[in-house]
Parts: C-alpha cells; sequence; structure tokens
C-alpha cells in the first residue's frame, strides 16, 4: 500500500491511499468464492456456479463491498503510518474498483493544530471599575413595580384610547382564507401605539368599542424579513375584546415581601448588591476578552472546521431555545439557520480558540483540581441550585462524563486566574455605563 499525505492547510489533509492489484483481485477472489457458497440460481449446483456467471449477476454489489472492505482497512492503517490524529469523520467519495488494477481513493480529514508553549505573562489588562448610583436602583425597583402591575376591565364605557391596555383576538385572511404563515392569536394583550403589534392594526385600535370586529389591510413590504409574507397584502379580522387598567402596587412593605424582604431598604440594599456583583461580573467578562484577544494575537494558528461547527451548532441550538422560551419561532422572527450560521462563525472560530489556548495552558503548567477544591465548587453549584452537597455529588457519580467536564471548567478558571495574576492589571473609571442585568 502507498500513501502520500497533502496538506491542504496545518490542520487539514488529503491521503491519497494506492492498495496493490494483487491484493484487490485476492479481496475479489474471496468475495466471489464465498458468495458461490451460498448463491442459489437456477441451472447451477449449490457451490458450482461459475465467477462468470456470478460477475454478470452480482458485479456492481461485489465491487462495493470489496471497496468498502478496503477503503476501511487501508485507511486505518494509513492513519497510523502517517501518525495523523484526526478529528471528526474523514471525507471519502469512493470509487467504483475495477479488476486487473490498483484501487486508489483520497480522504479528506483534520487533524488538531500544533500549539506551542503559550506566552502569556506580562498582559496589560484594564479592569473597569463601574460604579452603582442610586437611580440604577430606582429604576429597578420601577421594573420590579411595573412587572406586578395588574390589570383589571376598565369600568368606564368608552373607546379604546392611546395608551390603553386592550386585549384582543386577531387572524390574517388572503383571498378570504386564512393565511397559514400567521397563526391565529386569541387574547392578545398590548398598549396601544406601544408598538406591540404592526401600525396598520395598532394604528386603528383607538376609537374601538370592546366586543368590536374590524377587518384592517396590511400590506408587507418586499423587504419584509418573512419571505412568504413580503409584498402581499393581507386582511386582519381583529376583535377587541376588553379595555384593561393597571393597577400599580404601592412601593412599601407589602412590596418588599414579595421579594422576600422586611422594608424597601433592605430590598434596595438586595438590588445594590446584586447590581453591584452584576458589574464585577462583567469586568470580569471584559478582562476576559482583553486576555484572548492579546492571546490569539500572539499565537496564531488554525482551527479545524468540525470544532468550529460543533460550536456554531451550540450556539444556534442556545438561540432557538430563547426563541422557544418567548413563544416566537425563527421563522416568524425572519430569522434563518443560514443568517445565524454567518453571524455567529467568527464567534465559534474565536471560541474553538479560546479552548485551545487554556487547555494548552492547564497543560503546560500541570494544573489539577484538588479533592478539596472540588468539594468546594459542588458546594458553590448546590447553593447556587439551591441544592444539598450531597445531590450535586449524587448526579456527577451517576454522570461521568459531565462530571469530567464540570472539572475541566475548573481547570479553565485556573488557568485564567494565573493568566490574570501574571498581568499588570490597571483599575479605570469607565466614560459611561449600562446597568447590568440581575435579578432579586
Amino acid at each position: 500500500m502507498q500513501v502520500n499525505v497533502e496538506d491542504v492547510s496545518s490542520v487539514k489533509k488529503i491521503l491519497h491511499i494506492e492498495i496493490p492489484e494483487n491484493e484487490v483481485t485476492h479481496e475479489l477472489e474471496e468475495a466471489y468464492d464465498n458468495l458461490r457458497k451460498t448463491a442459489k440460481i437456477k441451472g447451477f449446483r449449490p457451490g458450482k456456479v461459475p465467477r462468470a456467471v456470478l460477475e454478470r449477476l452480482y458485479k456492481k454489489n461485489i465491487c462495493a463491498e470489496v471497496s468498502a472492505k478496503l477503503i476501511q482497512e487501508s485507511f486505518e492503517n494509513a492513519v497510523r503510518e502517517t501518525n495523523l490524529m484526526y478529528v471528526g469523520n474523514p471525507q471519502i467519495d469512493p470509487p467504483e474498483l475495477e479488476e486487473k488494477s490498483p484501487y486508489r481513493y483520497e480522504a479528506m480529514l483534520e487533524i488538531g493544530p500544533v500549539i506551542g508553549n503559550i506566552a502569556f505573562s506580562g498582559l496589560s489588562l484594564k479592569k473597569n471599575r463601574w460604579q452603582v448610583s442610586e437611580e440604577e436602583v430606582e429604576a429597578q425597583i420601577s421594573r420590579m413595580k411595573k412587572d406586578l402591575t395588574r390589570q383589571k376591565p376598565l369600568e368606564e364605557s368608552r373607546a379604546a384610547q392611546e395608551g390603553d391596555i386592550v386585549l384582543i383576538d386577531y387572524e390574517g385572511f388572503a383571498d378570504g382564507k386564512p393565511v397559514p404563515d400567521i397563526r391565529k392569536t386569541e387574547n392578545f394583550a398590548l398598549k396601544i401605539g406601544a408598538g406591540h403589534i404592526v401600525k396598520e392594526i395598532d394604528g386603528q385600535l383607538a376609537g374601538m368599542n370592546p366586543g368590536e370586529i374590524r377587518e384592517i389591510s396590511v400590506h408587507f413590504p418586499e423587504s419584509h424579513p418573512q419571505e412568504r409574507l413580503a409584498d402581499r397584502d393581507i386582511t386582519f379580522r381583529v376583535n377587541l375584546k376588553e379595555i384593561r387598567e393597571e393597577i400599580p402596587m404601592e412601593l412599601n412593605e407589602e412590596f418588599a415581601k414579595i421579594f422576600g424582604k422586611s422594608s424597601m431598604d433592605e430590598l434596595k440594599d438586595q438590588i445594590r448588591e446584586n447590581l453591584k456583583q452584576g458589574y464585577e461580573n462583567r469586568s470580569e467578562q471584559e478582562m476576559k476578552e482583553q486576555i484572548f484577544s492579546a492571546l490569539i494575537e500572539r499565537h496564531e494558528f488554525e482551527v479545524p472546521d468540525v470544532w468550529v461547527e460543533a460550536e456554531l451548532e451550540g450556539i444556534i441550538a442556545e438561540t432557538e431555545r430563547t426563541f422557544s422560551y418567548h413563544n416566537v419561532s425563527m421563522e416568524e422572527a425572519g430569522i434563518t439557520r443560514e443568517i445565524l450560521e454567518q453571524r455567529y462563525r467568527d464567534a465559534a472560530v474565536k471560541q474553538v480558540k479560546r479552548h485551545l489556548i487554556l487547555n494548552k495552558i492547564i497543560e503546560q503548567e500541570n494544573l489539577t483540581v484538588s479533592d478539596e477544591e472540588l468539594e468546594l465548587a459542588v458546594k458553590l453549584m448546590a447553593d447556587a441550585l439551591k441544592k444539598t452537597p450531597e445531590e450535586i455529588s449524587t448526579h456527577y457519580k451517576e454522570n461521568t462524563e459531565e462530571l469530567v467536564y464540570f472539572k475541566h471548567t475548573l481547570l479553565e478558571k485556573q488557568a485564567l486566574e494565573l493568566i490574570i495574576k501574571s498581568s499588570t492589571v490597571e483599575e479605570v473609571v469607565p466614560e459611561s455605563q449600562a446597568p447590568p442585568e440581575q435579578t432579586v
């Protein structure tokens, strides 16, 4: 067997493999001999069918079977011979097998990059020192108050007005028939004028009375993100069921108790602490971005497409889960997998490089997770999930792959801490800030 390696890139190789004619002949003879033992052909005794007859009836199947066997055996031998540790599945397009000639084929495969020691010492990092303002605390209180605002049907008999909360049913029609791409929606609550629905409908809700039904024509432009609705005229049948009024909660002890606090001052202290922790998390994330930008620039290397695709698939799956959580499909939002793949491919490449850089630092610095460190991490996770450490430990004992992954995240955290400790960190006051997301 002859094997030649063609370098497409540092992580992509093509194996040119040639199997000698005598091996091909041997495998074909063996395959026909085995077939002869079991073939039942009219006019011939078992085991006595001439090869010419077998070839006429089964040549295509036999050649496919033999080529598959030759590829399976020769590919693994070629990989061992060339010492290539491939990742993912090789790409092989089997050519047709011909008798009385060598069998040649190509195998495209990817390998992990060879990364030298990472020079991570001496980075210059800036840590933003975010400050929690009283305006942010009050803004959070206002959002919490809004979330707890109740609604009730308006007792006053009048038509809907701008700014009212209304409850509607609606359905889209074209040529008198329901439009499949527009779901029939019932009990949809919205504030008139807030842009919660297409402007043509929003603009005609004011003036409608409870129980009134209107047909509203909407033209969707050619640029509409949903292709099946683009440049179409749709008639919406809208039923305004009721007008509602909001009943805001008072900011008092009862409000604070909903969030497990005894007073508004205690609630504000908790919000302030949560915002502070959110800013600390943001500062750490910003430093991580600086670290990886610097290290990726210092150490250039390519990464296999198969790893990028796996990372990209995870990003897309998370995006789909987010849409699903909000009861919206990607199609309804005018987003396709192709759009997401294009949008997040660079991020996926960077994420793969980040993991490889951290893996190399873990290896070169001989980082390990001690039993004590694992025990502490399990306790912290248990506290966060409101479970006991025993429950977490039992889960990982029953799911060893998850335990391996969990330990690796701890090692990556160690590597990042080592990088920061080996860097010069300057604390700075940011010019402007937007409050981090937080929960009570």
